[in-house]
């Protein structure tokens, strides 16, 4: 991490959702819990069995190994049904803001542009903003869900689309950095998330300390 990065001149944010700007682990464990239980697949998941998974798409963490599936078991139903619960499930459930994001992304938006970019369902992020009413704060954003490639290349496709050339990506975990890195950007680890990361170019332990450094970089009273 470099003591010397500078926010100077920044056009846009782009922000991961989960471990970043809300925790939301415990309205997914039970999305899980439910879904297990129509297939009757045995087993109980907790916030916790989650932890490491966030920040892949739910391909991936199927594919790790998260349940124990039993051997008849369609993949693509089981997760096709488990992205429709979600959608259902998540309008009510929703997930937890980190302290001072709801006020610091009213900040930024007075300045910057701001986008969202998550390995969550096609309707994951419309969930989270409808939940925490922060839709009319975000210009963009696309998730796994919408358009099944790595974070890397959503993140050069939302700064295309809206025409940025200078853009931080704002996460939780290495995966994240690895993609904000692959993208061309430079990358800002929160670490009240859920991962480590250990290349950031800068890392915040508050959301307030974020938006309060990326304010002063560019607006110098």
């Amino acid at each position: 991490m470099s003591n010397q990065f500078s926010f100077k001149n920044i056009e846009a944010i782009i922000f991961d959702m989960d471990g970043t700007l809300w925790n939301a682990l415990k309205s997914y464990a039970h999305i899980w819990n439910v879904c297990m239980a129509e297939f009757g697949i045995e087993g109980h998941i907790v916030a916790d069995d989650l932890l490491k998974y966030m920040g892949y798409s739910i391909d991936e963490i199927f594919a790790q190994g998260i349940i124990s599936t039993p051997k008849h078991l369609d993949r693509k139903q089981f997760l096709t049904r488990l992205e429709e619960i979600e959608d259902q499930l998540m309008p009510t459930l929703g997930g937890e803001l980190y302290s001072g994001v709801f006020e610091g992304l009213k900040e930024l938006r007075k300045h910057f542009t701001l986008m969202l970019q998550s390995n969550c369902s096609r309707k994951g992020l419309v969930n989270f903003m409808r939940y925490t009413g922060t839709t009319s704060l975000f210009t963009d954003y696309l998730s796994w869900g919408m358009n099944p490639k790595p974070k890397s290349e959503n993140i050069k496709l939302l700064m295309e689309r809206n025409c940025i050339k200078r853009a931080v990506y704002v996460g939780d975990t290495q995966s994240d950095c690895n993609h904000a890195h692959t993208a061309g950007v430079p990358f800002v680890y929160m670490t009240y998330g859920f991962g480590d990361c250990a290349d950031a170019d800068i890392e915040f332990s508050t959301f307030h300390d974020f938006v309060n450094q990326v304010i002063s970089d560019n607006y110098e009273q």
